[in-house]
């Protein structure tokens, strides 16, 4: 298969797996709303004009042209007005926009839908139903990750021997050949060899390669004793440890972006990479990390713009950590299948793809932000909070929080977000952020 059918089969694998990203997020909605008697009489993937629908009982399901998200219709997501009324009537924009979108909470009331409207649900009830769509992506997101991690596996550094560098170079200098002078390495005059698999260092044992470089770097400098298996046999070797710079690394043993360079403990070898299954624990705790760096990211977010910015309409070069948009993201994809690389190397890639797609879309809408999942429930939540209060002081019931008041400023966070999406969509053209 030639690289423009791999390509265009990457792009179409991933606009499957957005819909059926999407289409799972809002099952979560649709089966709670269900549940607790809520009518849904919409269930539509994407936007815009719709390809296909079918009506079964009394929900209308379907798939439209624009695969950029998708919703359920809930009936009276929104408490009438003060006035017990729910139709439009004003001339002021900001109130006109609160009718409005109250109206259009009620557009499909039927007779009989009086118990059966989502504002008269208890707060707990709405708190499920809208948590429940961003959960079922964190869902996915977990199986498609321990999935792949603990059956496929991941690629990356062992214990085992690569290659013996012949002399200390500081890495800081970034040169690869020896010139006279150079110290000979400690792993070259100790002898260690291309295939050794390194046991334990100074007698503690060692079966990782983030352990075997830890108790490198913090060894004492001076004569060591090397464990190591060479043709099915144990033997020791006894290096002189000496100092070199090298790249810094943080808690979790990645190499510090920027790079920055310390003195540490100094062996001179490669370790060679290996294609491994995680177990649970392991697997967990990347799953953990994932989800930090996730948050960390959303923070950092705003800061990014300006770079954004730059690297579309300036000379600026697009940064690796560059937020990416589903364009991005589709041609990332169709570069991952030309690669040359075995499928299951592939296949984890794209499905890592997927993953931190879903993670995304987990995080986003659980900000407490209107229209996200996440200012429908931090409403909900203030509403059980007034409340309760109310109770304790034994003060009349304040009655249902009336989100559709902060429409307006819903009004301003779409507008934001439909700016910034169309910011990423032009840097993914103009500047485009590429598998290599």
């Amino acid at each position: 298969m030639n690289e423009t059918l791999l390509y265009a089969l990457g792009i179409a694998l991933f606009v499957l797996g957005l819909l059926v990203s999407i289409a799972w997020h809002e099952l979560g909605h649709l089966s709670t709303a269900k549940l607790f008697g809520i009518r849904v009489p919409q269930y539509m993937v994407g936007f815009g004009p719709t390809i296909w629908s079918r009506k079964r009982g009394e929900t209308e399901y379907g798939i439209k042209a624009i695969p950029a998200g998708g919703y359920i219709r809930m009936i009276g997501m929104f408490p009438p007005g003060a006035d017990g009324r729910i139709e439009a009537r004003s001339t002021s924009p900001w109130r006109s926009m609160i009718e409005d979108a109250r109206e259009a909470s009620y557009e499909e009331l039927q007779e009989g839908d009086e118990t059966r409207l989502f504002y008269t649900r208890k707060p707990w009830k709405r708190v499920v139903v809208m948590f429940a769509g961003p959960f079922m992506n964190l869902v996915l997101a977990a199986a498609l990750f321990f999935g792949s991690m603990m059956t496929l596996g991941v690629e990356g550094p062992t214990t085992r021997v690569a290659g013996v560098q012949k002399c200390v170079i500081e890495l800081s200098e970034k040169r690869q050949k020896c010139e006279q002078g150079d110290p000979v390495s400690p792993a070259y005059a100790a002898g260690l060899k291309d295939g050794d698999r390194i046991l334990a260092l100074n007698g503690r044992a060692v079966n990782d390669w983030n352990t075997l470089s830890d108790r490198i770097r913090t060894a004492a400098i001076g004569p060591a004793t090397l464990t190591v298996e060479r043709d099915g046999q144990r033997l020791d070797l006894h290096p002189t440890l000496v100092s070199n710079k090298v790249e810094k690394k943080d808690a979790d043993g990645n190499v510090v972006r920027p790079v920055q360079y310390v003195d540490a403990g100094y062996l001179g070898f490669q370790p060679k990479s290996e294609v491994a299954a995680l177990t649970f624990g392991e697997t967990t705790s990347r799953m953990t990390d994932l989800l930090e760096t996730g948050v960390h990211s959303v923070v950092a977010l705003p800061g990014k713009i300006p770079g954004l910015w730059n690297a579309t309409f300036g000379d600026g070069e697009r940064a690796e950590d560059s937020p990416v948009g589903v364009l991005g993201a589709a041609r990332i994809t169709g570069e991952l299948m030309t690669v040359d690389a075995p499928p299951e190397r592939i296949l984890v890639m794209f499905m890592n793809l997927l993953v931190m797609f879903n993670v995304s879309l987990f995080l986003f809408n659980m900000l407490p932000l209107l229209p996200l999942d996440g200012g429908h429930i931090a409403g909900a939540l203030w509403e059980s909070v007034r409340r309760h209060a109310a109770r304790i002081f034994k003060r009349p019931d304040p009655g249902p929080f009336d989100v559709a008041r902060l429409m307006p400023a819903a009004y301003v966070v779409a507008g934001v977000f439909v700016c910034f999406t169309l910011l990423v969509l032009a840097a993914d053209i103009v500047n485009p952020v590429k598998l290599t």
